[in-house]
């Protein structure tokens, strides 16, 4: 197996990298700042989303799979749609058509349950959820969704798959889940009516061990999966769960 690993100086990336390499898989690895992965595998800089078709078709030479962790997260403050558009739409489209006319395997691409439903909305989701993303984010993450399956589909191949991931909790974590640790890591008590919402999370291990299931499970790949821990968290209990785990009081206070 040799896997081309995108985004693998990021949070998931790096993760998935270091598990298929434990795996013996032969790897090259793709980053906008390759000089940050070290010298035990291959590594190449990311082409930009308007880069030339030929820089994604030398990218995935000779490569039998790819995980495509790259993209531009909902944690940018100063990202326009523009800029979620050419990350998540645009450089996923223009890798999937490479990969399709080339790799022999799969192509695990992965997308945020922000795809399918807003960040302030409670509802239980699966796969079969009707997408209906509330922000810029969420939108081009699920037009990049459409533009890699649609690649795969036009080259007549069935073996690409989506793994829509919920927030992923672990060591690096970014995002909301960041704020809260933030936020739980100060002595100030806190009201539980503020902390209202169940969510579902995902640890860091058990994403990269859904990408590694999909990538070498020996059956069809669905074109959407969602991961999630069972079962989902109340907020309330996120916090006090960061607390304990950094030492401090839980000082939640029912109001």
């Amino acid at each position: 197996m040799k896997v081309l690993v995108t985004g693998a100086t990021g949070f998931i990336g790096r993760l998935v990298v270091r598990h298929l390499r434990e795996a013996g898989a032969e790897l090259r690895l793709a980053s906008r700042h390759p000089e940050r992965l070290g010298s035990e595998n291959e590594t190449v800089p990311m082409p930009g989303f308007d880069a030339p078709a030929a820089a994604f078709l030398e990218l995935t030479r000779h490569m039998t799979d790819v995980v495509h962790c790259a993209g531009l997260n909902n944690d940018q403050g100063n990202a326009t749609e523009a800029d979620y558009q050419a990350a998540n739409v645009e450089l996923s489209a223009r890798l999937a058509h490479a990969a399709a006319a080339q790799i022999s395997g799969r192509f695990i691409h992965l997308s945020s349950i922000r795809a399918v439903i807003g960040a302030h909305v409670s509802a239980t989701i699966d796969e079969d959820t009707l997408p209906a993303p509330q922000c810029a984010y969420g939108r081009s993450k699920r037009e990049g969704e459409i533009k890699v399956l649609d690649a795969y589909a036009l080259h007549g191949r069935s073996d690409a798959a989506v793994l829509r991931l919920p927030p992923v909790y672990g060591s690096g974590m970014r995002g909301n889940l960041a704020t809260l640790m933030r936020l739980a890591d100060t002595p100030l008590p806190l009201p539980t009516g503020a902390l209202t919402g169940i969510r579902s999370l995902m640890s860091s291990e058990a994403a990269v061990r859904a990408v590694s299931h999909l990538l070498s499970h020996s059956g069809p790949l669905r074109p959407i999966y969602v991961g999630a821990d069972v079962p989902p968290v109340a907020v309330e209990a996120i916090i006090a769960a960061f607390r304990r785990g950094l030492g401090r009081r839980e000082r939640l206070m029912a109001v």
